[in-house]
């Protein structure tokens, strides 16, 4: 079937609607429509399972509320019964009135926030149904009824299309925006970290969880299949923490869609954490994340951490810092700024990850890479546990200006995963390019821990000069002037 065009009928039918007014909202409803869809699906396949080991199957929803009973209702012919189908006011009514107050009871139901159950309770004691045309909803749920999740494929197709309209949803507007980071800068970081099984990977600023699904799939590829590896992925690797409700929802879809069942993702608000209480059964050996930046936290959420400021991103890093196992790994996006700022705040964040992290590696971004937010990135690539001896730092140039016609892709970042491979090597200074260099720690300023990008094979500009020293120049060039006009006239 032609996927694409289902999703695209089901964005014409929300088009229509005067509930839903965004790509924000065309997203999140579409979501809640096939998480519901997919979860008839889990509990057919698993209902088949138990028959055929003779076992009865304890379905999790009641019948009422079962995507067969609600959404789509069947004659022996296979095709909707429309004599007892719901539609109309009918329609959002039971919705809105039985069917989301019921999922959202799970919440209170479920034995731990690990299971589907709990899942199920969280999405929808946070979303609501913003669709107001019964008639249009019925029309949705055909189409959603059509999208096959049985097969490994059909989910790989979806999750990509899923994918794709969390991108859109990031390039309608800001708010989007913040929930989507490039997928080719994702997979560089994910091949320099190179998770491997056993160990425990963690985003506590997971928006969409594109770094967790990446994650699964680079590990899902070079591992043995065998059954205890397949658990491990599925239930004890990938971990994550989302504030926002919609990007919590979307996060769980597109999990699921990757192949994760039950999504070891919490919604809570990171940073509402005391730092000091993260004990060692807390942490992971692998963080992968690009948490916000811009953002101002109130002095309350500021008590949570020792190093006290009010920009978000340099809470998360210390989050991260405490939360990462000792020789574990990380790769984190955040502004070029922290590099260079001046403020006490910054200036004791670089010496705390350059004293407790060997930070290897700095990857310069251009500008542009993140659609529409104007912020220029860089990304940390550093192991904990040891200090910090020498940077490589990389200026990606994909000699082109970056945008909605020019992203980023996977060619782009190919030469850095290549030479990071071995610019980083115990003791051996990186590899220099026009693009690379290295920096040594003990020639750092101990004043500042300023480690702002400074390429030097880039000639460097003139400097401005002072106003003085124009005007100055002009009174002599005058002069000059002056004298060539008179030395003319003797001659004439």
């Amino acid at each position: 079937m032609n996927f694409e065009q289902t999703f695209k009928n089901i964005d014409d039918l929300l088009y229509k609607d005067s509930g839903a007014d965004s790509e924000l909202d065309y997203i999140g409803q579409t979501s809640w429509v096939m998480f519901l869809r997919y979860l008839d699906e889990l509990e057919l396949e698993k209902a088949d399972e138990a028959e055929l080991t003779g076992q009865d199957y304890q379905y999790i929803l009641d019948k009422e509320y079962r995507w067969a009973t609600w959404a789509m209702p069947k004659g022996n012919d296979g095709k909707i019964d429309h004599h007892i189908a719901m539609t109309g006011p009918d329609l959002v009514q039971f919705v809105d009135g039985k069917l989301f107050p019921y999922l959202a009871g799970f919440k209170q139901k479920a034995e731990s926030a690990q299971t589907i159950e709990y899942k199920i309770g969280e999405i929808f004691s946070e979303l609501k149904n913003k669709i107001q045309s019964g008639y249009n909803l019925r029309e949705i749920l055909g189409h959603a009824d059509a999208l096959p999740f049985r097969s490994n494929q059909d989910k790989h197709e979806l999750s990509h299309l899923y994918e794709s309209k969390i991108k859109n949803m990031g390039n309608a507007g800001r708010n989007g925006g913040q929930y989507y980071t490039p997928r080719p800068l994702i997979r560089a970081m994910i091949a320099v970290t190179n998770p491997q099984i056993g160990e425990k990977v963690y985003d506590a600023a997971a928006g969409s969880c594109g770094f967790l699904c990446e994650a699964y799939e680079y590990m899902y590829q070079r591992m043995e299949k065998t059954t205890d590896n397949l658990k491990s992925l599925q239930e004890n690797t990938f971990y994550g923490k989302e504030k926002k409700n919609l990007a919590y929802v979307i996060g769980i879809m597109n999990m699921i869609l990757h192949g994760i069942e039950a999504p070891n993702l919490i919604h809570t608000n990171t940073l509402g954490e005391n730092i000091r209480d993260i004990q060692e059964k807390n942490r992971y050996h692998v963080i992968l994340a690009n948490p916000p930046f811009g953002g101002k936290e109130r002095a309350e959420v500021q008590q949570n951490f020792d190093i006290k400021t009010g920009e978000t991103a340099f809470l998360f890093m210390q989050h991260f810092l405490k939360s990462l196992k000792t020789g574990g790994r990380a790769a984190i996006v955040i502004k070029n700024t922290v590099l260079s700022n001046t403020d006490n705040a910054s200036i004791k964040l670089r010496k705390l990850i350059l004293e407790s992290c060997q930070l290897h590696t700095i990857l310069d971004m251009p500008s542009g890479t993140f659609l529409g937010a104007g912020v220029k990135t860089v990304v940390l690539f550093f192991q904990k546990g040891e200090p910090a001896k020498n940077i490589w730092y990389y200026q990606l140039d994909p000699g082109r200006n970056m945008g909605k016609t020019n992203p980023l892709n996977d060619k782009d970042m190919a030469e850095f995963i290549e030479l990071q491979k071995t610019a980083t090597q115990s003791g051996v200074e990186g590899s220099k390019t026009q693009q690379s260099w290295n920096v040594k720690i003990k020639d750092i300023d101990e004043a500042t821990f300023d480690l702002s990008v400074k390429n030097p094979n880039t000639p460097e500009e003139a400097p401005l000069r002072e106003p003085q020293e124009i005007l100055k120049e002009m009174e002599n060039l005058d002069a000059e002037t002056k004298n060539i006009l008179a030395s003319i006239k003797t001659l004439l």
